[in-house]
């Protein structure tokens, strides 16, 4: 079993919970069923941190999978790893509120191109 990846499978699972619960609560709050009703920023705010994480994280997960079941280093899988989940951490709080915090939206992104990056050149080397 590929524990490692799926500790941090687990620990980013939790973290999708949490931003659907603001999108569920940011719909509540507009009375929105579908949609981004109108004009609702903190609706579309808290949506698009939900979009973000669903549009970057299944690949990473997928990368660390191959990398820890072709035997690559847990130092590795933790680099990815914990930077994925930091990243997505400060990305999400950042761009779910307002005003966003630029800088912690800057640095989620990094520390999600860069797992992103380093997991793909590191499986095209394997």
């Amino acid at each position: 079993m590929a524990t490692i990846t799926s500790h941090y499978t687990a620990l980013l699972a939790l973290l999708l919970l949490a931003l659907s619960v603001r999108v569920i609560q940011a719909r509540l709050a507009g009375r929105v069923v579908l949609g981004m009703g109108d004009g609702d920023r903190r609706l579309l705010r808290a949506s698009r941190a939900q979009g973000n994480f669903v549009e970057y994280v299944p690949m990473i997960l997928l990368l660390m999978l191959l990398l820890e079941l072709g035997g690559a280093g847990g130092w590795l899988l933790h680099l990815l790893g914990g930077m994925t989940l930091a990243g997505r951490l400060s990305h999400g709080l950042a761009i779910s509120r307002e005003p966003e915090n630029l800088r912690f939206r800057q640095a989620g992104m990094l520390m999600t191109f860069l797992p992103l990056t380093v997991g793909a050149v590191a499986l095209l080397l394997r």
